[in-house]
């Protein structure tokens, strides 16, 4: 039996634990409890997230910021029937909720502080869109207007899609297509970008 306690302790991985994925403005404004229907699934697909995408981003670019993490079944159904920036829980791109047994998934939507203040400054976010499809191995990425944050999902057979609410809307690349940029001219978007896993948290 899992306390919350307990569940909140778990190291996901070298810079991440379980807590700071469970926190939920939603749940904490409508007293909606954010806790796994199912704790040693969610970990192992929390683990898998934090280990294949977000400990690279961190060693990366330095902290990241995580705005919305692990979702309860209740609570994102809650959301959804009340219009507050939830997926309905069977939209096939649906990432938050990573223990439901035969959705094999697991996501969060993210900032990047470092690509953040160059985003407000006008960089483009396909800079970092073919940044991350170039060295990591994601399912899906969603971006967003505000800070440039975005979604990224892990999944044990990546579909490699990009979908975009910022300007151009749409999809960026659909789930197993080739880019439309060439990978040079791609890499000349993130000539500047740090080197690959090259910040290291002290």
């Amino acid at each position: 039996m899992w306390s919350l306690e307990t569940l909140g302790r778990v190291r996901l991985s070298r810079h991440f634990w379980m807590r700071e994925f469970l926190y939920s403005e939603i749940g904490n404004i409508h007293a909606v409890p954010n806790i796994p229907d199912d704790p040693d699934l969610a970990i192992a697909r929390g683990r898998a997230l934090c280990e294949t995408l977000l400990d690279p981003l961190q060693e990366t670019f330095g902290r990241i910021f995580v705005r919305s993490g692990y979702r309860s079944a209740a609570l994102n159904r809650f959301g959804n029937e009340r219009r507050l920036n939830c997926a309905r829980n069977d939209y096939p791109l649906e990432c938050h909720i990573w223990d439901l047994p035969d959705v094999d998934v697991a996501g969060a939507s993210l900032v990047i502080p470092w690509f953040a203040d160059r985003y407000a400054q006008g960089r483009d976010w396909r800079d970092l869109a073919w940044w991350l499809h170039d060295h990591l191995e994601y399912s899906e990425i969603w971006v967003f207007p505000k800070l440039c944050a975005f979604n990224l999902s892990w999944r044990p057979k990546p579909t490699r899609r990009i979908d975009s609410y910022v300007a151009p809307r749409g999809t960026l690349l659909r789930a197993g297509g080739d880019p439309d940029e060439p990978r040079a001219d791609r890499a000349a978007r993130y000539a500047d970008f740090p080197k690959f896993r090259g910040i290291a948290s002290p």
